[in-house]
């Protein structure tokens, strides 16, 4: 056997030495998502929510209803949502390009009142998302792209706050 074959040996020994170890490893990890298992069927999670105002708050209020289910008791805590949306343009243009960049700004406030008789303080999130759209002049498709932007963004904002609950009932 010559020196290459030995030295080409010891690297895949090693090599395998390496993958087994790292298996091992990862075999003691376990994952699971932050929509289901036993986070998810916490009974904080119960939650019963506000009737919307505008369009973007129910989005809001049925992504979140989606992803935590909703409840009719009357202690479940209860979810307000408070949206505000702004749309600007992102840069201005120095050619004859009559399509324009805009940006949908969503900015959504999620407050988490306790209806069960506890002194507990309301808990309150905000969160920021944005989503940018093209406008082109055609007033009926600049109206439809401002509108799915912002529905967009709501989605975002949404995703976040769903996160910031869980990590705050998680506690």
């Amino acid at each position: 056997m010559s020196w290459s074959e030995a030295a080409c040996k010891l690297a895949r020994s090693f090599a395998l030495a390496g993958f087994l170890a790292a298996a091992a490893a990862l075999a003691g990890c376990s994952f699971s998502p932050v929509y289901s298992g036993t986070l998810a069927s916490q009974p904080m999670l119960n939650l019963a929510f506000a009737k919307p105002n505008s369009r973007l708050e129910q989005v809001v209020y049925q992504e979140l209803a989606l992803r935590f289910g909703s409840s009719e008791a009357a202690t479940a805590p209860l979810v307000t949502v408070s949206i505000a949306s702004t749309s600007s343009a992102v840069a201005m243009s120095v050619t004859d390009n009559p399509n324009k960049l805009q940006r949908s700004v969503v900015n959504a406030t999620l407050t988490l009142t306790y209806r069960d008789g506890s002194a507990a303080k309301p808990q309150s999130f905000t969160r920021q998302a944005t989503a940018e759209y093209t406008t082109s002049g055609q007033v009926l498709a600049d109206t439809a792209a401002a509108n799915e932007a912002a529905e967009r963004a709501a989605k975002a904002a949404a995703e976040s706050l769903r996160l910031a609950l869980l990590a705050s009932l998680s506690r």
